[in-house]
């Protein structure tokens, strides 16, 4: 099955986004895409929390979202929103980050809450705290689509290896995990980390990014990726935004798990002893 994955720069102006994030999902289609994955943040980027407060909203009021479901009842398509900024239900406390999967009617086939947050301090003087702004999801997410079972993640979840393995535990295909990597996160890891969750599980890796400098003045990596189960790089987007595509044929999954059988193979890890 051919996918697209779209590359963006996403602003501070959620509008301006759902216009960017419409026309690629008409171009994916204009190239023969069924499925469509799109970057964690599609809808806003703002670093700025008391000038981004404004455009966070519910889910039901949010316009990226919207568009998004349009877009996929009136092309056809299939869409995982790689996530949004919003508000929790009653309007109250700490964000979530949020994942969609949208089928080809504009309904919502399933929600991801990101898992882990990043809160860290990188050696160029960068800091992070997610969690001071977003709530933690509290459960892991795996749903069919026409491309094979979808394992849900984003981002910094992609640091833990548990989250993977429980997901293909229970039949995932293809890992969903969209980012917004900084640059020096994602020269130095984005690659080995998305190949090695690839090989280890024996999965299609789908990891659609963030990239270039961006309206609230942060940079990011880019290098949107599709990756199959023996880790080969089967689509490398660079930095430019854009769209681009990949087959995904499960065949090649079955036939990777088949010569190597790690998955039938893994036992309970017993207590550890400490000598």
């Amino acid at each position: 099955m051919r996918v697209a994955v779209l590359q963006m720069t996403s602003g501070i102006d959620p509008a301006a986004n759902a216009v960017a994030l419409v026309a690629g999902l008409e171009e994916a289609a204009a190239g023969g895409a069924r499925m469509v994955f799109t970057p964690e943040m599609t809808g806003l980027l703002d670093r700025d929390r008391k000038r981004a407060a404004g455009s966070i909203v519910t889910e039901d009021a949010d316009p990226v979202l919207a568009a998004a479901r349009e877009a996929a009842t009136r092309l056809g398509l299939w869409v995982h929103l790689g996530s949004l900024a919003l508000r929790p239900g009653g309007g109250e406390g700490r964000y979530v980050n949020r994942a969609f999967l949208i089928d080809d009617a504009g309904a919502i086939r399933a929600r991801y809450d990101k898992l882990h947050l990043f809160d860290v301090d990188l050696p160029n003087g960068e800091s992070w705290r997610e969690s001071a702004a977003y709530a933690p999801g509290e459960g892991a997410v795996v749903a069919e689509t026409p491309s094979g079972r979808l394992g849900l993640s984003i981002c910094y979840d992609l640091r833990f290896p548990d989250l993977y393995r429980a997901l293909s535990d229970v039949g995932a295909e293809i890992f969903a995990i969209p980012a917004a990597f900084t640059v020096p996160t994602g020269k130095a890891h984005w690659h080995v980390l998305l190949r090695a969750r690839a090989i280890e599980a024996g999965c299609f890796v789908i990891a659609a990014a963030q990239t270039g400098t961006h309206e609230d003045g942060r940079a990011t990596y880019g290098h949107s990726l599709v990756i199959d189960p023996w880790g080969e790089v089967l689509l490398d987007m660079d930095e430019a935004p854009g769209v681009g595509f990949a087959e995904i044929d499960l065949a090649r999954l079955h036939d990777v798990r088949t010569r190597i059988p790690s998955l039938k193979h893994r036992r309970p890890i017993p207590e550890v002893v400490r000598a």
